[in-house]
């Protein structure tokens, strides 16, 4: 099988390592003949060109392809990613992320390829955007949505989403989570002690960690809004951040204005492998974002063996169970957060229970390679159907 995955920038995030991922098993397991494409990993959140590298994966990296709108550039994108795709003639052109999602299928489509798949990890539309910004994405998303043979959601909320918008009928989407490497996460907590050691603290202190980019929208607010009310009671409670961003000044002036600089530590970007490591140093995720299709850091701290509480948002109702495997809150709600962490400080016991029944589910839900067989069943199945036509 001859695919081609589209994205438009390799950069450290969830959506792109489920597509690199995707390429490196689809090439080790399946011996398929692959190509990404790509566009410059441009943005602090770091790159992952070299691991695709690395992997073996085929790479074309075109510098016209970026994130904002540019119509000259994304002309340039268009027509290369279009002779591109004449030259490898792909069975399956599989695409990710909002521009790459719109050029790569417009391109595929013209060219009649016989599978043209589209990821949907998180809808490019959304409330917090300006009214004509959000009718204009949705309006783009439509018109893809019609160049491609299925839809794939990485969260059944997504799947929701998309239905209730009017960009695809419910028979044209498909879920599949998605998927990571589960074993360096289910191995994590022997570095417990080294990795907190490396903070200077000790196991009196119960660490509430949160990892996402420092950007609107991620809900850093949130949690420096419900410190206080979380150290007032539990004042063990120490506060770990990873990631980076162009928010980062804003907040580190805020935590220094609040005088909350002893309890908070920025670690900024974090090698992809030491992500396990650094849960394991925290006692409790929190995912705060006000947006996210599935924020791959829940599953993640689940396997590590780690509760959650979530903003109820998108799809992480999927995996934060309540009283399962974590607390829902409702978004921007900073009184309830701070009360979901102070239940959760309080109660060794029930924080083991609760990460126990997640590592549960969430081993069974995310292994990589489970995404990638569902993946290449879909490929086969729409091949076959184009035969059929």
């Amino acid at each position: 099988m001859r695919v081609v995955h589209i994205i438009t920038r390799l950069i450290l995030g969830g959506a792109q390592e489920n597509t690199l991922l995707t390429c490196q098993d689809l090439l080790r397991h399946y011996g398929d003949q692959v190509l990404l494409i790509t566009g410059p990993p441009e943005g602090p959140e770091g790159s992952l060109l070299e691991r695709a590298r690395a992997g073996g994966v085929p790479l074309v990296v075109l510098k016209s392809l970026c994130r904002p709108i540019h119509p000259w550039q994304d002309l340039l994108s268009y027509l290369a990613i279009r002779r591109i795709l004449q030259r490898f003639q792909p069975d399956v052109v599989h695409t990710h992320s909002a521009k790459a999602g719109l050029l790569g299928r417009t391109a595929a489509w013209s060219l009649q390829v016989p599978a043209i798949v589209h990821t949907v990890h998180g809808a490019p539309f959304h409330p917090y955007q300006a009214a004509l910004a959000r009718g204009f994405f949705r309006a783009c998303e439509r018109w893809a949505a019609r160049r491609c043979h299925r839809l794939v959601c990485v969260a059944q909320a997504l799947a929701d989403q998309l239905v209730a918008s009017g960009v695809a009928p419910r028979e044209k989407c498909l879920t599949v989570y998605s998927g990571m490497e589960v074993e360096p996460f289910l191995e994590a907590d022997k570095f417990r002690a080294e990795y907190r050691g490396r903070l200077g603290w000790g196991p009196e202190q119960i660490v509430v960690g949160k990892i996402a980019r420092l950007f609107y929208l991620k809900g850093h607010e949130y949690l420096l809004a419900a410190a206080p009310k979380i150290l007032a009671q539990t004042p063990q409670v120490r506060f770990l951040l990873i990631g980076d961003g162009i928010l980062r000044p804003k907040i580190e002036q805020q935590i220094r204005q609040a005088g909350l600089e002893e309890y908070f530590r920025l670690l900024g970007l974090v090698r992809p492998e030491e992500i396990p490591r650094w849960i394991a140093a925290m006692d409790i995720l929190v995912h705060v974002s006000l947006r996210e299709g599935l924020a791959r850091a829940l599953p993640q701290a689940l396997l590590v063996g780690r509760p959650v509480v979530s903003f109820d948002i998108d799809g992480a109702r999927e995996v934060v169970l309540p009283d399962k495997t974590g607390y829902l809150v409702r978004p921007k709600d900073a009184d309830g957060l701070a009360e979901a962490v102070v239940r959760l400080v309080g109660d060794p016991q029930l924080r083991c229970q609760l990460a126990e029944e997640g590592r549960r589910r969430c081993g069974e839900m995310f292994p990589h390679q489970r995404m990638t067989a569902q993946l290449r069943a879909l490929y086969l199945e729409l091949l076959q159907e184009a035969k059929g036509n």
